[in-house]
Protein backbone atom coordinates (compact mmCIF):
# COMPACT_ATOMS: atom_id res chain seq x y z
CA UNK A 1 0.00 0.00 0.00
CA UNK A 2 1.28 3.45 -0.88
CA UNK A 3 0.23 6.76 0.59
CA UNK A 4 -1.86 8.94 -1.71
CA UNK A 5 -2.62 6.15 -4.18
CA UNK A 6 -6.09 4.65 -4.19
CA UNK A 7 -6.26 1.00 -3.14
CA UNK A 8 -8.37 0.46 -6.28
CA UNK A 9 -5.19 0.78 -8.34
CA UNK A 10 -3.41 -2.55 -8.42
CA UNK A 11 0.39 -2.76 -8.59
CA UNK A 12 0.05 -4.01 -12.17
CA UNK A 13 -2.11 -1.03 -13.21
CA UNK A 14 0.26 1.41 -11.50
CA UNK A 15 3.24 -0.11 -13.30
CA UNK A 16 1.48 0.00 -16.70
CA UNK A 17 0.41 3.64 -16.24
CA UNK A 18 3.99 4.57 -15.30
CA UNK A 19 5.32 2.93 -18.48
CA UNK A 20 2.87 4.71 -20.78
CA UNK A 21 4.03 7.68 -22.85
CA UNK A 22 2.10 10.66 -24.18
CA UNK A 23 -0.43 9.64 -26.80
CA UNK A 24 -0.67 6.08 -25.47
CA UNK A 25 -4.20 4.87 -24.80
CA UNK A 26 -5.64 3.03 -21.81
CA UNK A 27 -8.98 1.26 -22.28
CA UNK A 28 -11.22 0.89 -19.26
CA UNK A 29 -13.51 -1.92 -20.38
CA UNK A 30 -16.80 -3.17 -19.03
CA UNK A 31 -17.27 -6.79 -18.01
CA UNK A 32 -18.79 -7.70 -21.40
CA UNK A 33 -15.94 -6.30 -23.50
CA UNK A 34 -13.80 -8.74 -25.56
CA UNK A 35 -10.54 -7.29 -24.23
CA UNK A 36 -8.64 -10.59 -24.11
CA UNK A 37 -9.15 -11.14 -27.84
CA UNK A 38 -8.26 -7.57 -28.83
CA UNK A 39 -5.13 -6.73 -26.83
CA UNK A 40 -2.22 -8.62 -25.27
CA UNK A 41 -1.82 -6.41 -22.20
CA UNK A 42 -4.77 -7.08 -19.92
CA UNK A 43 -5.12 -5.82 -16.35
CA UNK A 44 -7.83 -7.42 -14.25
CA UNK A 45 -9.95 -5.12 -12.10
CA UNK A 46 -12.85 -7.47 -11.53
CA UNK A 47 -15.57 -6.15 -9.26
CA UNK A 48 -14.61 -2.51 -9.78
CA UNK A 49 -16.82 0.07 -11.48
CA UNK A 50 -15.29 2.33 -14.11
CA UNK A 51 -16.50 5.55 -12.44
CA UNK A 52 -14.60 4.55 -9.28
CA UNK A 53 -11.49 3.67 -11.28
CA UNK A 54 -11.60 7.00 -13.11
CA UNK A 55 -11.64 8.80 -9.76
CA UNK A 56 -8.62 6.73 -8.66
CA UNK A 57 -6.62 6.92 -11.91
CA UNK A 58 -6.97 10.57 -12.92
CA UNK A 59 -5.09 12.12 -9.98
CA UNK A 60 -2.08 10.15 -11.34
CA UNK A 61 -2.76 10.27 -15.08
CA UNK A 62 -2.56 13.41 -17.22
CA UNK A 63 -5.01 13.49 -20.12
CA UNK A 64 -3.51 14.52 -23.46
CA UNK A 65 -4.10 18.23 -24.04
CA UNK A 66 -2.72 18.05 -27.60
CA UNK A 67 -5.53 15.92 -29.03
CA UNK A 68 -9.10 17.15 -29.52
CA UNK A 69 -10.62 14.20 -27.62
CA UNK A 70 -8.58 12.51 -24.86
CA UNK A 71 -11.74 10.72 -23.70
CA UNK A 72 -13.52 8.33 -26.06
CA UNK A 73 -16.56 6.10 -25.53
CA UNK A 74 -18.35 3.56 -27.72
CA UNK A 75 -21.55 4.82 -29.31
CA UNK A 76 -24.57 2.49 -29.24
CA UNK A 77 -25.17 0.19 -32.16
CA UNK A 78 -28.20 1.14 -34.26
CA UNK A 79 -31.31 0.11 -32.36
CA UNK A 80 -29.58 0.24 -28.95
CA UNK A 81 -29.52 3.08 -26.48
CA UNK A 82 -26.94 3.92 -23.88
CA UNK A 83 -27.90 4.88 -20.37
CA UNK A 84 -26.96 8.61 -20.14
CA UNK A 85 -26.37 8.10 -16.41
CA UNK A 86 -23.26 6.04 -17.17
CA UNK A 87 -21.48 8.88 -18.98
CA UNK A 88 -22.76 11.37 -16.40
CA UNK A 89 -21.21 9.30 -13.60
CA UNK A 90 -17.91 9.24 -15.51
CA UNK A 91 -17.96 13.02 -15.93
CA UNK A 92 -18.55 13.43 -12.19
CA UNK A 93 -15.56 11.18 -11.41
CA UNK A 94 -13.34 12.89 -13.98
CA UNK A 95 -14.28 16.38 -12.77
CA UNK A 96 -12.84 15.63 -9.33
CA UNK A 97 -9.35 16.15 -10.77
CA UNK A 98 -9.74 17.38 -14.36
CA UNK A 99 -11.26 20.78 -15.03
CA UNK A 100 -12.71 21.51 -17.38
CA UNK A 101 -13.67 17.96 -18.35
CA UNK A 102 -12.90 17.48 -22.04
CA UNK A 103 -15.85 16.60 -24.24
CA UNK A 104 -16.19 12.84 -24.60
CA UNK A 105 -16.06 11.67 -28.21
CA UNK A 106 -18.25 8.73 -29.25
CA UNK A 107 -17.07 6.30 -31.91
CA UNK A 108 -18.69 3.22 -33.43
CA UNK A 109 -18.15 -0.23 -31.99
CA UNK A 110 -15.68 -1.51 -34.59
CA UNK A 111 -13.60 1.68 -34.57
CA UNK A 112 -13.46 1.32 -30.77
CA UNK A 113 -12.26 -2.28 -31.21
CA UNK A 114 -9.57 -1.14 -33.68
CA UNK A 115 -8.32 1.46 -31.19
CA UNK A 116 -8.29 -1.20 -28.48
CA UNK A 117 -6.00 -3.37 -30.62
CA UNK A 118 -3.50 -0.48 -30.71
CA UNK A 119 -3.98 0.59 -27.08
CA UNK A 120 -1.18 0.28 -24.56
CA UNK A 121 -3.37 -1.80 -22.24
CA UNK A 122 -6.93 -2.82 -21.42
CA UNK A 123 -8.29 -2.78 -17.89
CA UNK A 124 -11.07 -5.38 -17.59
CA UNK A 125 -13.46 -4.19 -14.89
CA UNK A 126 -16.60 -5.50 -13.26
CA UNK A 127 -18.66 -2.72 -14.85
CA UNK A 128 -21.96 -4.14 -16.06
CA UNK A 129 -23.40 -1.00 -17.65
CA UNK A 130 -23.93 -1.45 -21.36
CA UNK A 131 -21.59 0.80 -23.42
CA UNK A 132 -19.55 1.55 -20.31
CA UNK A 133 -16.16 1.37 -22.07
CA UNK A 134 -13.93 4.43 -22.17
CA UNK A 135 -10.51 5.17 -23.65
CA UNK A 136 -8.11 7.57 -21.88
CA UNK A 137 -5.36 9.19 -23.98
CA UNK A 138 -2.32 9.92 -21.82
CA UNK A 139 -0.70 13.32 -21.97
CA UNK A 140 2.53 14.86 -20.76
CA UNK A 141 2.78 15.08 -16.99
CA UNK A 142 3.49 18.68 -15.98
CA UNK A 143 6.61 19.37 -13.95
Amino acid sequence: MLKGISPLISPHLLEVMARMGHGDELVLADAHFPGESLNRTIIRADGLHIADLLAAILPLFELDSYVPHPLIMMEPVTGDTADPGVEASYVISISKTVTPVPQIKHIDRFTFYDRTKKAFAVVMTGETAKYGNIILVKGVTPV
